[in-house]
């Protein structure tokens, strides 16, 4: 069998040895809640953005949801939503939102959260530390294994990237969009 050249036409999600970031925040305001999502290459460069309209559920939701809603709309509604939307696949899902680790139980990629102003979460998260986060990270207990993926992953990311870093870029970009008016209905 021989090697063949890598096609430069192949786009970087069906390369199996391209790393590409994904980075999810969730914010609520007035309106509601609302997910932005920044697809970068290893260095941190963008490769696709997306965000959602606010969604705002309403009393018989927050009713027939209870514990569950925060969960809910931060991974399955807003995050699934957005990842399954974005042309370019990730390597690795990182976020901003502890209840969008759910995230995990849905994609069959891993996902950690970045820890600004980390509190205990009891045993169902573990925290990890690694020199490309400024900050602690988090992902679930239930997947021991997503750790070696993990420092796996984030040991490919290029050094001058830390992982706290996308998240202004991408707060900054939705309030931009916003105030444009654009806004796509990914969720």
């Amino acid at each position: 069998m021989t090697d063949t050249p890598s096609d430069p036409t192949t786009p970087p999600a069906s390369n199996p040895h391209t790393l590409n970031l994904g980075f999810l925040t969730i914010v609520q305001d007035g309106s509601g809640v609302f997910g932005g999502y920044l697809v970068t290459n290893s260095w941190g460069r963008p490769l696709e953005f997306r965000l959602t309209t606010a969604v705002q559920p309403n009393r018989v939701q927050q009713i027939l949801y209870g514990p569950t809603l925060t969960e809910y709309l931060h991974a399955e509604l807003i995050g699934k939503t957005l990842v399954e939307k974005t042309s370019v696949a990730p390597s690795l899902i990182i976020t901003d939102s502890l209840p969008a680790l759910g995230l995990r139980d849905r994609l069959q990629i891993p996902v950690v959260a970045v820890r600004i102003g980390a509190t205990d979460d009891g045993p169902e998260i573990l925290q990890l530390t690694h020199p490309r986060s400024s900050v602690m990270l988090a992902y679930l207990a239930k997947y021991p294994d997503d750790k070696a993926a993990i420092d796996e992953r984030l040991d490919r990311i290029d050094s001058a990237v830390d992982l706290a870093e996308p998240f202004a870029r991408i707060r900054e970009a939705v309030a931009e969009a916003r105030k444009m008016g654009v806004t796509s209905r990914a969720a």
